[in-house]
């Protein structure tokens, strides 16, 4: 048996955090012995215990991928454990220390974004991308647009290979008496699922649901998630006079419920987006989704297939192809029937755990 650490630096359970958890859920438990390592009181220690995973938690600086501090203390755990393989999640430090141990690694790129000149060009690019070939044996990358921001600072293309995120599928809900409550049994719900900072562009879903408010169609809006952007969000939606068709839903543990109300999903991303779970899920009930040509989002989303995409920042464009689905039925039926379809080719966790396990094995054979 193979024994692998999967270590993360998150202190809160984040998109990296998920897929951690989806892959306890689903790895190979006769080929490989997989714990996971985190720092001292994160949120994700619980979620992975609960999957029956060994956890460890490490004595160092949570939220932050290097430090001298955090690479003595996992060289120190992995001097113990002696895993055959690492396998890191944001987390520089960790990789230094499984080097230094001489430990067979893997390490995944969960996020996409404009990569600093710093790094993307001149000697600041060929020492990102040394330091980044040393440092892994094989580096997985979560999209296309994730691997193209480890080619663009310099990482040698060959040790990447691209692994869609995979989720659970959704337990389909009757939620007929939620959606009465809330004043939408004859409405459309569109909803974002997303944390509230501003390069996720909920300005921009609050213009469209202006922009389609105004057309007095039959909808409401609802955004979940929390975030830095949580008093300007509300401020604009009071400004518009919204406060009745746009609902503030804040945290929100498990979305199953929500994603049943929901009729059409949007993503509004224009700063950071891999490839967003929300969007999965919402995709295995067959929820049609419009959403920004952004990083992960054109992986996930094909125009016209299984939702449209727009230009980021254009709540005109956004209105018009929300407005499509919710007056033709029978396109929104083709999205959402093309939705199921999709995500059970390319996008369940059963896929992204063999994927995985089939670079966890090219590594292992590599080193002997």
């Amino acid at each position: 048996m193979i024994k692998v650490v999967q270590i993360t630096s998150d202190s809160n359970i984040g998109g990296a955090g998920k897929c951690i958890l989806t892959y306890l859920e689903y790895c190979n438990k006769e080929k490989f012995d997989v714990s996971v390592a985190m720092p001292k009181g994160s949120l994700l220690k619980p979620f992975a215990e609960e999957l029956g995973a060994k956890v460890y938690e490490i004595d160092c600086e949570g939220d932050k991928s290097l430090s001298v501090k955090n690479i003595m203390a996992y060289r120190k755990f992995l001097k113990e454990l002696k895993p055959d393989l690492v396998h890191t999640h944001g987390n520089m430090s960790a990789r230094i220390a499984a080097r230094l141990e001489k430990i067979k690694t893997v390490f995944t790129r969960h996020s996409v974004f404009e990569p600093s000149p710093k790094i993307s060009k001149g000697i600041g690019k060929i020492i990102n991308g040394k330091v980044n070939d040393l440092t892994a044996d094989k580096i997985i990358a979560v999209a296309e647009a994730a691997k193209k921001n480890l080619t663009d600072t310099g990482v040698d293309e060959r040790k990447i290979s691209v692994i869609l995120n995979g989720v659970k599928p959704l337990n389909e809900r009757n939620t007929d008496e939620k959606r009465r409550e809330l004043g939408i049994e004859n409405k459309k719900l569109i909803s974002i699922i997303a944390r509230l900072n501003e390069v996720k562009g909920h300005k921009y879903f609050v213009d469209t649901a202006k922009i389609l408010l105004e057309k007095n169609l039959p909808v409401k809006f609802l955004i979940a998630g929390t975030g830095d952007e949580a008093i300007n969000i509300k401020r604009q939606i009071i400004e518009y006079g919204l406060e009745e068709d746009v609902i503030m839903a804040g945290f929100v543990e498990d979305v199953t419920e929500i994603m049943n109300m929901t009729d059409i999903q949007v993503n509004c991303s224009f700063g950071t987006e891999a490839t967003s779970l929300s969007l999965l899920e919402g995709m295995s009930l067959g929820k049609p989704a419009v959403v920004t040509d952004f990083g992960g989002n054109t992986g996930v989303i094909k125009n016209g297939e299984n939702g449209f995409v727009v230009p980021v920042k254009n709540a005109e464009k956004m209105a018009e192809k929300i407005e499509a689905l919710v007056m033709d039925k029978a396109l929104y039926d083709k999205i959402s029937e093309n939705s199921k379809k999709i995500f059970n080719e390319k996008f369940t966790a059963e896929k992204m755990a063999e994927e995985i396990e089939k670079i966890y094995m090219e590594v292992m054979e590599n080193g002997k």
